[in-house]
Formats: C-alpha cells, sequence, structure tokens
C-alpha cells in the first residue's frame, strides 16, 4: 500500500500529572502497562477490579523518541497513521498538535509532511480520561439515555451511565458476563508512511455477478498523486492479468476496472464445499516505473439474507451461491478485556475451536469490537459464516451532529477495511435497541420509553432511526453493495408500526430467546419457542475447578463468597444455577463437584436448545447460542473458559451440532424421532432404537430405514414414551437412539433417558481405560469401558487440547474411543498430540449417591 513504512519502537507512557516515565508496550492500553510495570495487581484475579476503577479517571501520556529514517525522508509525502487510538486523544509531533482523536474504532491518518527531522523527533499522545470527557456530555443533555450494562455505580458515578457519549467498545464499561475496565491506549499499531507520485490506498472487488460459470467483477482502486499524470493500472489474479491506462488528478482518485474470471472456483461456507480464495494483485505504474502496489485477499461468492413472504410468516435465512443454509453458530465476544493482549493465536484456537465444534457462522457482537483482520481471515479461510454487528447494542444513543459525523466516518472505515472478506454475511445495526426500546408498543420492551414524555421519546426514537434505519444502512449499500442490512437483533421487519418489534414467538424476523434462565422457564420450554432464526440464547456455567483457582484462593470456593460474586455479573446468577441444578441434577458433593455439574446442567440445556431449532428446519433455519467465549475468567454462557478450555457445553454442542443428526421431543405422550440432515446431497440409513437397563442389558429393539433429500429434516418414527419402558421402571432405563449409514457405520448417537436425571438410580461404575497411541504413533488414543451406565464421563489432562469426545454416556457393552488433539501453533487446526496423564470421572464421582429423590 505504501512505499516505505517505519515501526515507531521504544514507548513510555506515565500518568499526565506525574514526572516519572515508564516502558509501555504498542499496541496497549494503560491497565495492561500498568501491570507490567508491577503497579498493579492482576486486574482479573480475586476481587481487585474493585480496586482498580480510579485509572480510569485520570490522564495518560505516552510518548516516543525516534529518528526519521533517510528511506522516510527521501519520499515527497509523509503520513502519521493510527490504526486505533481508545479514545479521547491529542496527538503532538515535535511539541505540535497534529490530530485529536474521539473515536477508537476509527483509523487516523494525519499529514506530516515537513514536521520531520532526521533525529530528535517526539511524538506524544496524552489520552484524556473518557470518565472527565464525558459526564459534561450527560449533563449537558439534561436527561438519562438508557445503558443498563453500564455498571456507573462499580465506576464511582453512581447512576452516571455514560457509556453512550464515546465511541468506544460498550462492554468497557461492564456488561452481565464482563469486568468494568474502561482503558486507554494505543490499542492497535501505529506507524509512519512515506510516498511519492502516486499511491494505491485502497482495493476493493466489487463482485457484481458471480456463477460457476464465470464471475463478473469490478476492481474498484482508490489511488492518491501528487500531481496530474498518465498511470498504469494493472490487476492479477489466479493467473490472469488485466491493464487499463488511466488518468490521474492531484488528490485522490477512484478508478474501476471490469474483471472476468471463467470457471471461478467458488467460496463455499463449511458443509457445502470449500472456501476458496483469491488473491488480487494491484500494480500501478508511472513512466515505465512501478510506484505502488497492493494485494487483496477474497472468496467469489453470493450471499444473500432470504427474506420471503410465506404462509406461515416470512422466512429468514442465509443462502451461499444459491444454496439454502442452516446456520450453525455462535455469538463472539472480544477474547479480552484488554483486546490488545489477543494474540494471533489465540484468534486461531478459537477458530480452530468452532470449525471442530461444527459451526459455520460466527455473530460479531454489537457490544465489542470490530475484530482484528486476522479474525475474518481465519474465517474466510474455515468457510465460517460472519454476522457482523455494528458496535452498537442495549442502549439508545445520541444523535448530536458531531456524534453522528463519529459514526459515520466509523462505518465507512470498518465496511472498508472488511468488505474483501469473503466470510461477510451481512451487517446489523445494533444488538437488542428495537426490542428493547419497542416504540411503537406501549406495553412492550424493557421499560425504558417509560421516564420520558411523548416528545422525548420521539426525540429519541429519531435519533434512533437516523442511525440505524439510514446512516448505516447507507453506508453498507454505497460501500458494500449486494450485502445485506438488518436494522436491529432481534426484529421482526421494518415496518414502522406495532409489528416490528420482536415479543413472544413472531413467525418472522430473528429471536432473542432468553425465557430459560432469565425468566426461570425449564429447559424444555426450549422446544416449544421456536423461530425463524434463533440468533440468541444460553445458559450459564462455571469454569473447571483449576481454572477457577487462577483467580480465586481455596477460601473462596463458596458461592456466595465475595470473589465468587465478583466473577458473576448477572446479578444473583450463582444462586439461579443452583435453583435449576436442584430441578434437574443430584446434590453436589461439594464446591468443586457444583462446578462440574453446573457445566452438564448448561450442556444439557444447549443440546436442548439447539436440537429442537434443527428438528424444526426449514422453518428454523438459524441456531446461534450464546455465547462462544470469554472476555475474563467468570462464570458466564460461555461455552469455552478465558483460558480456551472447553466447558461440557462444547462438546454436546459439537455432537448437536453434526451435519446429520438423530433428535427426538415428547409431544402429546409420544416420541417424536427425526433425522435431520444438513448436507447438500441426499442421505439414506437407518435409525435403531434400543431399550436398555443400566447394566447394558437390551429390553426392547427396532430398526427403521429413513431416506432424506438434501438439506431436510424427515420424521423417522413415533413411540408410546410412557409405554416403552414396559415393566421396567423408568428411572432404571435408557433409550440409545443411533443413526446408521447403509454401511451400518454410526452417524449419530443418542441416548434418552425417561425422567429427569436427578430421578435416575445411578451407581458408581467401575470405568477400564485403556491407552494407546494413535495410527502415527503420535497422539494418545484411550478407550473407555464400563459395568454400568457412567453418565457425563469426563476426561481430564493438563495438557492444552480437547479430546475428540469428552462428556458422554458410557453405556456397558459400547465401548467408546477417543484421541487428544492440540490446537497446532500456526493453524487453526487441531492435531494428535500426547496427552500426558489423564484422570476419567463420572457423574457420580461428583454426587451425593442414595436414593433417587422424590
Amino acid at each position: 500500500m505504501s512505499n516505505t513504512i517505519q515501526q515507531l519502537d521504544g514507548w513510555r507512557f506515565k500518568m499526565a500529572e506525574d514526572t516519572d516515565w515508564l516502558s509501555a508496550h504498542v499496541p496497549g492500553c494503560v491497565h495492561t502497562d500498568l501491570l507490567k510495570n508491577g503497579r498493579i495487581p492482576d486486574p482479573f484475579y480475586g476481587a481487585n477490579e474493585l480496586d482498580l476503577q480510579w485509572i480510569d479517571k485520570k490522564n495518560w501520556d505516552y510518548e516516543v523518541s525516534f529518528a526519521a529514517t533517510p528511506e522516510l525522508l527521501a519520499e515527497s509525502k509523509q503520513e502519521l497513521f493510527f490504526e486505533g487510538l481508545d479514545t479521547y486523544a491529542d496527538v503532538f509531533l515535535n511539541g505540535r498538535l497534529v490530530l485529536s482523536a474521539d473515536n477508537m474504532f476509527r483509523t487516523w491518518k494525519v499529514d506530516v509532511t515537513g514536521l520531520l527531522m532526521p533525529t530528535g523527533n517526539t511524538l506524544t499522545v496524552r489520552f484524556r480520561s473518557p470518565i472527565v470527557e464525558d459526564v459534561p456530555k450527560l449533563e449537558k443533555l439534561g436527561f438519562p439515555l438508557p445503558a443498563p450494562n453500564d455498571t456507573s455505580e462499580m465506576g464511582g458515578l453512581g447512576d452516571k451511565k455514560i457509556s453512550v457519549f464515546a465511541r468506544k467498545a460498550p462492554y468497557h464499561y461492564g456488561w452481565d458476563w464482563g469486568p468494568r475496565f474502561v482503558t486507554s491506549g494505543i490499542w492497535r499499531p501505529v506507524t509512519l508512511i512515506g510516498w511519492s507520485e502516486s499511491r494505491i490506498t485502497d482495493l476493493y472487488i466489487r463482485q457484481d455477478d458471480i456463477r460457476q460459470e464465470a464471475a463478473r467483477l469490478t476492481a474498484v482502486v482508490e489511488v492518491e498523486a501528487e500531481q496530474n499524470g498518465e498511470a498504469v493500472l494493472r490487476i492479477e489474479a489466479g493467473g490472469q492479468e488485466w491493464t487499463q491506462t488511466v488518468e490521474l488528478q492531484a488528490g485522490i482518485n477512484r478508478l474501476e476496472l471490469p474483471l472476468v474470471i471463467e470457471q471461478p472456483s467458488l467460496w463455499w461456507c463449511r458443509g457445502l464445499g470449500e472456501p476458496n480464495l483469491y488473491t488480487f494483485h494491484a500494480e500501478l505504474s508511472q513512466a515505465g516505473r512501478t510506484t505502488s502496489e497492493h494485494s487483496v485477499r477474497t472468496g467469489l461468492r453470493t450471499i444473500r439474507l432470504i427474506r420471503e413472504r410465506e404462509a406461515n410468516g416470512t422466512s429468514f435465512y442465509v443462502e451461499v451461491n444459491g444454496q439454502p443454509v442452516f446456520s450453525r453458530g455462535a455469538n463472539h465476544i472480544p477474547n479480552d478485556s484488554f483486546v490488545s493482549e489477543v494474540t494471533a493465536d489465540r484468534y486461531r484456537h478459537e477458530i480452530a475451536a468452532a470449525v471442530e465444534s461444527n459451526l459455520n457462522m460466527i455473530r460479531v457482537w454489537g457490544g465489542g469490537i470490530y475484530e482484528d483482520k486476522i479474525f475474518y481471515d481465519l474465517c474466510d479461510e474455515a468457510g465460517l459464516l460472519v454476522w457482523q454487528d455494528f458496535m452498537f447494542a442495549c442502549s439508545m444513543y445520541p444523535g448530536d451532529e458531531a456524534f453522528l459525523a463519529s459514526v459515520k466516518a466509523e462505518a465507512e472505515d470498518n465496511v472498508k477495511r472488511l468488505r474483501n472478506h469473503a466470510s461477510i454475511a451481512l451487517w446489523c445495526g445494533n444488538n437488542e435497541i428495537d426490542s428493547a426500546w419497542a416504540h411503537f408498543n406501549e406495553n412492550s420492551g424493557w421499560g425504558w420509553k417509560n421516564p420520558h414524555s411523548p416528545e422525548r421519546r420521539e426525540t429519541i426514537w429519531s435519533w434512533y432511526e437516523e442511525l440505524f434505519h439510514r446512516m448505516l444502512p447507507d453506508v453498507v449499500e454505497r460501500l458494500m453493495p449486494g450485502t445485506d442490512y438488518w436494522p436491529s437483533s432481534p426484529l421482526v421487519e421494518l415496518t414502522g408500526d406495532i409489528r416490528q418489534h420482536t415479543k413472544g414467538t413472531p413467525s418472522s424476523g430473528d429471536i432473542h430467546y432468553w425465557g430459560v434462565w432469565h425468566s426461570k422457564e425449564p429447559f424444555e420450554r426450549y422446544n416449544e419457542v421456536v423461530g425463524r432464526f434463533m440468533s440468541e440464547y444460553g445458559f450459564q456455567s462455571f469454569p473447571e475447578y483449576k481454572s477457577a483457582l487462577r483467580y480465586a484462593e481455596p477460601e473462596d470456593m463458596e458461592l456466595e463468597s465475595k470473589v465468587m460474586q465478583v466473577h458473576q455479573k448477572n446479578g444473583q446468577g450463582n444462586l439461579l444455577i443452583k435453583e435449576y441444578m436442584e430441578q434437574y441434577l443430584h446434590e453436589p458433593k461439594d464446591f468443586p463437584s457444583f462446578l462440574y455439574l453446573s457445566q452438564v446442567l448448561q450442556a444439557d440445556a444447549m443440546a436442548i436448545a439447539i436440537e429442537a431449532h434443527r428438528r424444526n428446519k426449514p422453518y428454523c433455519m438459524g441456531s446461534l447460542y450464546w455465547q462462544l467465549n470469554d472476555c475474563w475468567p467468570v462464570a458466564s454462557w460461555a461455552s469455552m473458559d478465558y483460558y480456551g478450555h472447553w466447558k461440557a457445553a462444547q462438546y454436546h454442542i459439537k455432537r448437536s451440532f453434526r451435519d446429520v443428526i438423530v433428535s427426538a421431543e415428547i409431544k402429546n405422550g409420544l416420541f417424536d424421532i427425526k433425522v435431520v440432515s444438513d448436507r447438500p446431497e441426499p442421505f439414506e440409513g437407518q435409525v435403531r432404537l434400543r431399550l436398555m437397563d443400566f447394566q447394558g442389558a437390551v429390553v426392547r429393539e427396532t430398526c427403521v430405514p429413513v431416506h432424506l433429500a438434501a438439506n431436510e429434516a424427515v420424521e423417522a418414527i413415533k413411540i408410546d414414551h410412557a409405554e416403552w419402558p414396559a415393566d421396567k421402571g423408568p428411572e432404571e432405563v435408557l433409550l440409545l437412539m443411533e443413526l446408521l449409514d447403509n454401511n451400518q457405520e454410526v452417524v449419530d448417537a443418542k441416548t434418552h433417558y425417561f425422567v429427569r436425571s436427578k430421578h435416575l438410580r445411578l451407581e458408581a461404575p467401575v470405568l477400564k481405560v485403556t491407552e494407546s497411541k494413535t495410527e502415527d504413533g503420535s497422539g494418545t488414543r484411550i478407550t473407555l469401558e464400563t459395568d454400568k451406565l457412567a453418565r457425563q464421563v469426563w476426561l481430564y489432562t493438563e495438557k492444552a487440547g480437547i479430546f475428540t469426545d469428552n462428556f458422554f454416556d458410557l453405556i456397558p457393552g459400547i465401548p467408546v474411543t477417543v484421541d487428544f488433539l492440540a490446537h497446532a501453533e500456526g493453524t487453526w487446526t487441531y492435531s494428535s498430540a500426547d496427552a500426558g496423564e489423564v484422570e476419567v470421572f463420572s457423574m457420580t464421582d461428583f454426587i451425593r449417591l442414595g436414593e433417587s429423590e422424590a
């Protein structure tokens, strides 16, 4: 993109009022720099969060001294480029103010031609406290805007919720799974750029018409030139080359060059084909000399959000290259409260987990950040679709001219930055704001409207409409044409009347269902509340015991201890887990047992929900659970803890998101067993049902053939749920449902119990564990057998990695073999590895045995 780039190293920082400088890491932030210099304790440990709220009230200075390289100074133009400043920053070069920044999500370019010296340059960035900066904005507005996740009381601000005024990651101000750390710092790279004559500043491959026969594209090239003149633009991709002679004008030029690729290798999402990618290389030359080069990578595909009227509502699903996709996915939040701490390998670990768990979509949720380039690169490579929110969540926002101008620049920056990524399936305006405010329904919403007069409501709503119904969709259409925009999640449709807002279970739009958890509804409600696209639902669990010991002392291991409450951000969430546990599971022996059972509880909830959604295809065509990851160690809805360890839910999700599954639910006393396929080709096989006692004896058995067209769900068989256990007690038998292909290989298997787990007459099993090596000798293979039913068998090792299966029910006479896999560094894949010492547990190791509870 540029002729000469100079990195700036050797940063230091200090509190603005201090005189002593400390070493700084850039990219980074104040909190992590203070930690690395030993000035604060670990923010994530114990209750330290409470004692570190003073940091965001201070101003902070960052500074670097440097010599400009001869190569940089030899160029005609020099530019200072900040990829991210968090958030309110004044930038001084050699004592001269060159930039005042006010948006974390923007990039900032400053022409510093003529301001650099060969040696003795000083670049200073003064960060103004976001708290001190924004409290006056609230006072000037004269009334509060709703922002329920802004934990202003913890921050020492009382009821002054000011997060809505800053274009900064909303979750920094607290959320119901995250801490309050309102950061400041240079959070993305900063460089000096030198160039001469002309340079390519942007390359966009617009996909005009993509078909299997030919891809018709337009290379949209932005060129900045010093003066008028002739140039040659050359584009190369896939062994083809296109050239065009252009007349450049001094300043910014927008060039378009049509491209056609015959018989292209299309990009497909996971499950439909290979995610083929092309690299497009642009070269600009003048007078026979190359003045600038730029490359981008993209996949050739057509992605559409299909919303078509039907007899029972309106469809809502993603279509890739004409093929309907059932979206199997998760909601993603930032991987750390301090985002500069997220390494490339942590991103790879997350994407590897998503792929291994059979996901094909990730939603980048609107309360975090527009993610780093590597995140989208990995999604492109892995065939993962991305539902991309703009960074607005669970709040109403101001509508003054300065705020709107800042958001517009932010949106333009990020749409342009991300538009070549094949994985971007759609842009969404915000998270939950339409349904929370519910402007057209007086009796709906979260009560946000109640304190305001009718006139003020209209004012606040007009600000909302300007942002989410006009400005943001215009930016998407203008800069990424053909990409769908959805104004808010959830939403029925944009009608401008009472029908617009999600309430109950509408037959159009997407749904966030939180009846299970927030409303304390039973897990069985997941089978009843099924919409067109379930974009949020979830259930909490704790991290495993050894993860908890990384942020708490043994004496803190109690449900209502101060540390456990600090690391539970959803009010009485710990007690709510206990309340659900008492409904479904046996009593835990102790606190470590409670942690294990909390994970089993979450895993059961997620499997029930996911499979309910999948059984109802094509009516329902999306299931995105909340949430994939954590930003700090905490009890939360995440299926992986902060340290990257898979919880029980991750393994259950992996099984429930298989391409082809067998699944069932009880309807009117009948056990309705279905087979669901997301494959693009037909499936034939059998469903085998075996009623077994807990010693493995088969009491009853039947088998039925199944025939599925591509991408279909069909009913296999119905049985009488009460009659099938026959003369056996329902607490003493299980139903094993197996889906076999025509080679009699088990494609999927599910274990059904006729009573809740707490009523099962479990006895401690004797587990036989046989270790061996994988075929190539590099990894650990474990075969498990049991003499009686072993529920939720857990294989544990200190080594970083996963097992090919875990947290499963082991039935006598049916051995299970698993391999240990480790994340291969530098990739988004897993490979066989040595597991070290492996411990094996089952549910009876964690519960009080005895008579089943009444």
